[in-house]
């Protein structure tokens, strides 16, 4: 009778293990993979990547970095820290301005998987809010131009005078990273 036991036991961890194999070789082809290609070892980790992210996600680990921000002269920089952001807004300014560039720094920030979030202070009576999703670029290392990108709605909020008042203009952007080669002439 207990040698019956090992044997039911047995036979349950096999069809456990080829029901896995199935699964995974589904997932595989599923995944647009070459089910024929892969090796048959590879169809479990096949199954652990599959479920640890999302498709279609990637793992960004660090956003740390210069982006392009409104036009070409000027510069957000970002300092990720445990989810905290900090950094700056460099916005260049015209010939008839009395600053050369106005350095916005990021007041409040804070990133969540991918997504991102940012406030900075207010100059002029001016501030600027982001609120987006950190994605890959076309960049294929992380030096390159474009490796990282932050798409969403930047708020422009100018705050009136006497009133407190505040008049927002939004527009979806796409932020690219600056890549190394862009870096001297930035």
């Amino acid at each position: 009778m207990a040698r019956d036991r090992g044997v039911n036991k047995n036979q349950g961890v096999w069809s456990l293990a080829i029901l896995l194999l199935f699964v995974g070789a589904t997932l595989v082809v599923a995944l647009g993979a070459r089910a024929s290609a892969a090796p048959v070892g590879a169809t479990p980790l096949v199954i652990r990547s599959a479920y640890a992210l999302p498709q279609g996600k990637t793992n960004i680990d660090d956003i740390t970095g210069k982006y392009h921000f409104l036009s070409p002269d000027d510069t957000l920089g970002i300092l990720e820290e445990e989810g905290k952001l900090k950094g700056y807004i460099e916005i260049t300014q015209g010939e008839e301005e009395s600053d050369d560039v106005l350095s916005y720094e990021i007041v409040a920030g804070l990133r969540q998987n991918d997504h991102v979030e940012f406030k900075t202070n207010i100059i002029h009576r001016k501030y600027y809010r982001f609120s987006g999703k950190v994605e890959r670029g076309s960049g294929h290392q992380t030096d390159a131009p474009d490796y990282l990108r932050l798409v969403g709605d930047l708020e422009t909020v100018t705050v009136k005078g006497d009133s407190g008042q505040e008049s927002v203009e939004k527009k979806h952007l796409v932020l690219k990273c600056i890549g190394k080669s862009e870096r001297n002439e930035v």
